[in-house]
């Protein structure tokens, strides 16, 4: 049952990445900043998720107990580099390239994840081992169709007349900013990777995931307002104006506490790679809707640059999949063995016990 209900959730969760990206969208053609867009919605995050903490006796004892020095110094980390730094990449690239693209970047992360494990010594690789392989050939494919998308932009597929107010609502301006939008999905999914990895280390430190989801979106809330501060000078750039920004604001901000909380219960249970083999629906939501609704316009090299992050995907999730059921299949062959010992001992003892009584009994006699 709790692989149905993680099933469920994972694609609950790309359903609702899709709306996000498209109600982003609209927001920021509304002139919602990209950056006081995450500081809003860490902010939301975080006071959604306060009351599950400070009306529960033992989240609110374990609030400051639960980490020490190195603990929060690991969740300081990564919502640096995981939240702020990762959404201000991905919202900014969002802004300047499409939600179709967004989408599928995020297909790098199985990628990105599985070079960091290797780096940091989580995943072993064999070269002599088909998995090892396939998990290296994905990375290759992956990378690979982002550097299509970015720079291949290549024709029209979906031509389509944008029955809004903004023509450029939902395409990049020109080249140089769909390049930009794509390095920055890019970058941003890099990020993601390391916050992927970081919940590794996370986990021991704060094993309750409601409380470490508050911790990571309090210091990110913080972060996000520090880097309000610094790049947006104008107080009147910090005020929403419209429905649209304060909705798209709420929405997201209960989305990611409650999505924060979700993945990371999903993580513990499946493992980062698991979790994001479901990424790929969003980004096959976001295109049917983008391109059938909101009359985005798909091109050919975006399009043939998602397929080869998905197959690329695969392959990584394939050669993962294979490590998994090889490490299943080591403690069983080794608990064989040793049942197989112990069996032959149980054998050969009476045997050995029969002998020696013999032995003792023509001593005595002679």
């Amino acid at each position: 049952m709790s692989g149905l209900l993680i099933v469920m959730i994972m694609i609950g969760l790309q359903i609702h990445y899709t709306v996000l990206a498209i109600l982003i969208k609209h927001a920021f053609s509304d002139g919602l900043s990209p950056t006081i867009y995450v500081m809003y919605r860490q902010g939301i995050a975080t006071l959604a998720l306060a009351p599950f903490i400070f009306l529960s006796n033992k989240r609110r004892r374990s609030l400051r107990s639960s980490l020490g020095l190195k603990g929060i110094s690991w969740m300081f980390l990564t919502s640096l580099f995981g939240v702020t730094v990762n959404q201000n990449a991905y919202f900014c690239g969002l802004y300047y390239a499409s939600s179709t693209v967004a989408t599928a970047m995020t297909n790098l992360i199985p990628a990105f994840t599985f070079v960091l494990a290797a780096l940091l010594g989580f995943e072993k690789i064999d070269l002599r081992s088909l998995r090892s392989i396939a998990k290296i050939l994905g990375t290759i494919c992956c990378v690979s169709g982002a550097l299509t998308i970015a720079f291949l932009k290549g024709n029209k597929l979906v031509l389509m007349e944008f029955s809004l107010s903004d023509p450029k609502y939902l395409t990049a301006s020109g080249d140089d900013n769909w390049i930009l939008g794509c390095l920055l999905l890019l970058a941003s999914s890099i990020f993601w990777a390391c916050w992927m990895i970081m919940q590794i280390p996370i986990s021991s430190y704060c094993p309750d995931h409601m409380l470490s989801s508050f911790w990571m979106c309090l210091f990110a809330t913080i972060q996000s307002a520090i880097f309000v501060v610094i790049q947006e000078n104008h107080v009147q750039s910090r005020i929403l104006h419209s429905p649209l920004q304060i909705s798209c604001i709420l929405y997201s901000g209960i989305g990611i506490a409650i999505s924060f909380f979700v993945q990371s219960w999903c993580i513990s249970q499946r493992g980062p790679l698991y979790c994001v083999m479901f990424n790929p629906l969003a980004a096959v939501f976001t295109a049917l809707v983008a391109t059938t609704f909101l009359h985005e316009q798909l091109y050919v090299g975006s399009l043939v640059g998602a397929l080869g992050v998905i197959v690329g995907l695969y392959f990584v999730l394939w050669g993962k999949v294979k490590d998994i059921n090889v490490t299943k299949q080591e403690p069983t062959q080794s608990n064989i063995e040793d049942d197989e010992r112990s069996n032959i001992i149980d054998l050969e003892e009476p045997l050995i016990v029969e002998k020696s009584k013999s032995l003792a009994e023509m001593k005595m006699e002679g």
